[in-house]
């Protein structure tokens, strides 16, 4: 990424709670280890089951969540992500394999952060990194919490 990022870059970071506990420095600094990629309508970025390197910031468009039920003979969108959402961090923790396929429902734009980036921060900024890694347990746990309760939604009471 260009190592004079904008103000918009910086503020538009500075608005995803995964950075919430970070100052427009250390912002700047994990922005300059990313990349950015465009995807056009119906592009894949991942499909399910890839082995994950990296997690994505959405700056602009949408991109859908789809899941491949072996039940089922067709996809379905599980959840549409929209600008400032995020997308695969437990892979930047963990190289295991992606959990859902993500399709770009129209043009999109992301902001790209390796793995090996996710570390290199972690090794020569272990403060940042370590507010990185808190941003991203939240996320996770909050993640956790709205689909353990969608999930009980469907469930039939214990007796």
């Amino acid at each position: 990424m260009d190592p004079n990022l904008s103000k918009a870059i910086i503020d538009f970071f500075m608005g995803i709670p995964l950075f919430s506990r970070m100052n427009a420095e250390e912002v700047k600094l994990v922005a300059k280890h990313m990349n950015v990629i465009e995807l056009q309508q119906g592009e894949i970025l991942f499909q399910e089951a890839d082995r994950g390197n990296f997690m994505c910031f959405i700056a602009h468009g949408t991109l859908d969540v789809i899941k491949q039920p072996t039940a089922v003979d067709q996809e379905i969108v599980i959840t549409t992500l929209r600008k400032g959402q995020s997308i695969g961090e437990m892979s930047v923790i963990e190289n295991l394999p992606r959990s859902a396929t993500i399709r770009a429902r129209d043009n999109a734009k992301l902001f790209i952060l390796s793995q090996a980036a996710f570390d290199l921060v972690l090794t020569r900024h272990a403060n940042i990194g370590i507010k990185l890694l808190k941003g991203i347990a939240i996320l996770l746990s909050n993640n956790l919490r709205k689909t353990s309760s969608r999930l009980a939604d469907y469930m039939l009471p214990i007796s």
